[in-house]
């Protein structure tokens, strides 16, 4: 997959120091982000192809099931409109 995923243009990733976890900000809307979606999400600033990230998150985490469960992830937040 050569798409390079980034946060949509109204989108914001921010760190809830309360909560201990990340949060996506929409217009009137705000996501809680459960286990490591925030770090997925900081990969996608838009240099990376989805290939990419898959490669760095299965060498940080070698048992994952990063190569199918990453791209599925990120192809569900494309159609929520939130990353382009």
């Amino acid at each position: 997959m050569t798409w390079r995923p980034v946060l949509a243009r109204a989108v914001v990733l921010r760190h809830d120091r309360v909560r201990g976890t990340g949060l996506l900000l929409l217009p009137e809307r705000v996501v809680v982000l459960h286990g490591r979606a925030a770090g997925v999400l900081r990969l996608c600033d838009g240099s990376r192809a989805v290939a990419d990230i898959v490669t760095e998150l299965s060498a940080r985490f070698p048992n994952a099931p990063v190569a199918t469960e990453v791209p599925e992830f990120l192809t569900a937040l494309r159609r929520e409109g939130w990353l382009k």
